[in-house]
């Protein structure tokens, strides 16, 4: 098996490779970049010569699809929806089955703030997503879509949770990365970049939809937001969380769940620090005047505060899952919930969200490569991994020391 990272000089990406390095069976693992230079600091972070750096411009189909004919699973490791979107479209063109770990259901794409996306002249957003879900069937592509951490491991435990129903009702996940708490204060908005910044504060600003008594609606998004108190693996903190687009694909597989919502985990004072952010115009995106120029108050923001918002040296971070699936089986009203605490592997350098994003990726490409999951077109993760594959998937999860507690309660 051969097995292509795209952005594989990021955080993530690199993540994903040296994941699949340790893999013996996994006899090549390209990883593209813009700098060279930068490939080749990770190629020796990992330690391989079985990863090989390929300097690509994502933006020239030819290349790009000339590299991926040589592979037999690409990761996308992008940063935003432009470029996923586009190795995504060249992957489906060229045959490469493909793992991609933004938060999209790429047959339904949301409207709002696109990040660049560009359409196929003459092709609406949903037209172009079911465009690429029948050109992925027809060249034989799986296409598993939104891998990761959310979506991801939060896909893969509420799916399994509402398989194990008679009749799933409601299922509300709660998941995100958080600095370690002795860290947090030294932050503004007690938070530490852990993913694409500029990503996340998209996140915050756009609408989305969530099913609410048996209806899918649109709601702004970081409301709905609950105070909650996690007290497994050890730990006793109170967290807050709020409503944000992580899984929508739910929305489109499991249609008969009456409730439905994905929240950003965060410390307590975050999403009161964002509300003033808001209120303040700081996250807007429009062009405003400002001394004979034209400013965009969110990049301004980003230029301030992304320096402050860099992990310093020693810092690490925690990834927190707490999902709520509630139903019934054999005639009785039960919940049955996932939690997680993980935290960074300092000994290699690799943070909590490099593990819980990167490795589920890395894990699903080998069982698309070992012919595990065989389903063609765009295929959702609660749907991928199922039966024995699920099994197998949470088997190496294990491995890797994430740990993952799931409860079965009658209520």
């Amino acid at each position: 098996m051969k097995a292509l990272v795209f952005g594989g000089s990021g955080k993530i990406g690199s993540a994903v490779a040296w994941d699949l390095a340790r893999d013996k069976e996994v006899e090549a693992i390209g990883i593209t970049g813009r700098r060279k230079e930068a490939l080749e600091d990770t190629k020796k972070w990992i330690g391989s010569d079985r990863v090989i750096p390929h300097v690509l411009d994502v933006n020239d189909r030819d290349a790009a699809i000339k590299l991926m004919k040589q592979y037999d699973v690409g990761v996308c490791a992008m940063p935003d929806r432009r470029t996923s979107y586009r190795i995504v479209h060249f992957a489906v063109e060229a045959g490469l089955n493909i793992v991609d770990m933004l938060e999209e259901y790429h047959r339904r794409p949301d409207a709002f703030e696109t990040e660049g996306l560009e359409l196929p002249r003459g092709m609406t957003l949903n037209e172009y997503g079911d465009w690429l879900h029948e050109t992925a069937r027809k060249n034989g592509v799986t296409f598993v879509d939104g891998m990761g951490f959310a979506p991801g491991l939060s896909n893969v435990t509420v799916g399994h949770a509402i398989r194990q129903m008679d009749k799933a009702e409601s299922a509300i996940a709660r998941v995100g990365g958080i600095p370690a708490k002795e860290y947090a204060q030294k932050h503004p908005l007690r938070y530490m970049i852990t993913w694409a910044f500029e990503h996340v504060l998209r996140e915050y600003m756009i609408k989305l939809n969530v099913v609410k008594d048996g209806q899918v609606v649109e709601v702004p998004a970081i409301g709905d937001r609950e105070t909650f108190l996690f007290d497994k693996f050890g730990q006793n903190e109170q967290l807050q969380c709020a409503v944000t687009p992580g899984m929508p694909s739910f929305i489109f597989s499991r249609p008969e769940l009456k409730e439905f919502a994905e929240k950003t985990v965060r410390w307590p004072g975050h999403w009161s620090g964002v509300d003033t952010l808001k209120e303040c115009g700081l996250l807007d995106i429009e062009p405003h005047d400002f001394d004979g120029h034209k400013i965009i108050p969110r990049k301004f923001l980003l230029s301030l505060i992304t320096p402050r918002l860099q992990p310093l040296e020693g810092e690490t971070d925690v990834c927190v899952m707490y999902n709520t699936t509630r139903g019934v089986k054999n005639g009785k009203k039960i919940k049955i919930e996932h939690f997680m605490w993980d935290t960074a592997d300092t000994d290699n350098g690799i943070s909590s969200m490099m593990r819980v994003t990167g490795f589920p990726c890395a894990i699903t490409a080998k069982l698309i490569g070992e012919g595990l999951i065989k389903e063609t077109g765009i295929v959702t993760v609660e749907d991928a991994l199922k039966g024995e594959v699920h099994d197998r998937f949470m088997k190496e999860l294990k491995k890797r020391n994430i740990d993952i507690l799931e409860t079965v309660e009658e209520i």
